[in-house]
């Protein structure tokens, strides 16, 4: 899906990453018998962290497969709020639905690219009212003086369309393609924190791998010039209600072997 809601670490995530405590004692044997495979303090190579959120993977259903950073900046400091895209090499595994704002040719275009919901005054007056069947949301720059006037709708869930992102654009019709193909969006939140998905459990774990590299080689991109210190200071992987697995935050890619 698009991923673009940045939000905080879940519960999940954060007890993962800062240890165990009493919530450990409340969760289902089911949970605490994939927790035991998972060695403490370990830090897991890519490959080896999705190889085991695969295996950990609690539900009966096709779950997500997560990733959960925490990064060395200050989101307070406008150069250090990171916000960024990456098209996955082998998508989320998830269509997601995508809204687009255009009039005219450029509605024709979109809708010819697989747009869900396309339209111009009407479909913002919609949206206004708290319309919210869409995971994405593109619009053409001439319609932005009033798509602006959203943020109540699209700010709280990430979705208000921005130049830097591909989503303020007159190629509508190839913002639509990107992030039906797999296209991700990411930044960080207000406590330092970044998230993203990169799969689903019925991908392979070399799939997986690839698209945690593609996402984190993008991620080191956009590294600010003024940070400083360890730029990843945490990552960890984990499925839908899933164990969270901590990665080597020094490892993109799978170690190269000798």
């Amino acid at each position: 899906m698009w991923e673009n809601r940045a939000g905080s670490l879940t519960t999940t995530t954060s007890f993962h990453l800062f240890g165990r405590n009493e919530d450990d004692m409340k969760r289902s044997k089911k949970y605490n018998e994939a927790a035991a495979k998972v060695i403490k303090d370990h830090l897991y190579t890519p490959l080896e962290a999705v190889t085991l959120a695969k295996e950990t993977s609690t539900v009966k259903y096709n779950a997500s497969v997560e990733v959960a950073l925490v990064l060395g900046v200050d989101p307070k400091k406008a150069d250090q709020a990171i916000r960024s895209t990456v098209n996955l090499p082998h998508g989320t595994g998830k269509t997601a639905r995508v809204l687009v704002f255009a009039n005219g040719e450029k509605a024709d275009a979109a809708r010819a690219a697989g747009a869900d919901i396309v339209g111009g005054d009407e479909l913002i007056e919609e949206v206004s009212k708290g319309r919210l069947d869409y995971d994405a949301v593109v619009s053409t720059p001439d319609l932005m003086g009033k798509v602006g006037r959203l943020g109540k709708v699209l700010g709280p869930r990430g979705l208000m369309p921005n130049p830097k992102t591909g989503t303020v654009t007159t190629d509508v019709a190839k913002a639509v393609e990107d992030i039906k193909g797999g296209k991700i969006e990411f930044r960080v939140d207000k406590n330092s924190n970044l998230h993203f998905l990169i799969g689903k459990v019925s991908f392979t774990a070399e799939q997986l791998a690839e698209n945690y590299a593609a996402a984190m080689e993008e991620v080191m991109r956009a590294k600010p010039n003024s940070s400083k210190g360890r730029y990843v200071q945490k990552a960890v992987v984990s499925t839908t209600m899933g164990p969270g697995i901590a990665v080597d935050p020094n490892l993109v890619r799978e170690p190269v072997a000798n």
